[in-house]
């Protein structure tokens, strides 16, 4: 960018709902803007997930990030650095939240037995 072979539209391309987002659900970083360094960048995390269901592909606060992760199994978390001034963004980080599924006891294993068709068991 600064040595004239990319523009600036090319990198400061935010769209206007992570702009939007970055207003309403962002947390201000301590970075300033490597482009227009006229302010501090915005952290926005956005959640993706297949159990999410309408929440999938939306912004999320760190607070309701908690709540969700209590709430669905493994779901992403891509955290995009943006500045609210010039539209630049980019993605800082991802990890994975979501609460652990309960363990499954094995196949055959535990519970009660039955015999099939009334017949008799030899502890009977």
């Amino acid at each position: 960018m600064y040595s004239g072979r990319t523009g600036v539209s090319e990198v400061c391309d935010a769209n206007p709902y992570l702009l939007r987002a970055a207003k309403f659900h962002g947390k201000p970083s301590r970075v300033i803007c490597p482009i227009c360094r006229k302010e501090q960048l915005t952290l926005v995390s956005w959640v993706f997930g297949e159990h999410l269901g309408a929440v999938s592909g939306s912004a999320r606060t760190a607070e309701e990030l908690i709540l969700l992760a209590t709430r669905f199994s493994e779901f992403a978390v891509h955290v995009v650095e943006v500045c609210r001034t010039c539209s630049w963004n980019h993605l800082v980080k991802s990890y994975v939240l979501g609460a652990a599924r309960p363990a499954r006891p094995p196949r055959g294993s535990g519970g009660t037995r039955t015999a099939r068709n009334g017949a008799r068991t030899a502890s009977e």
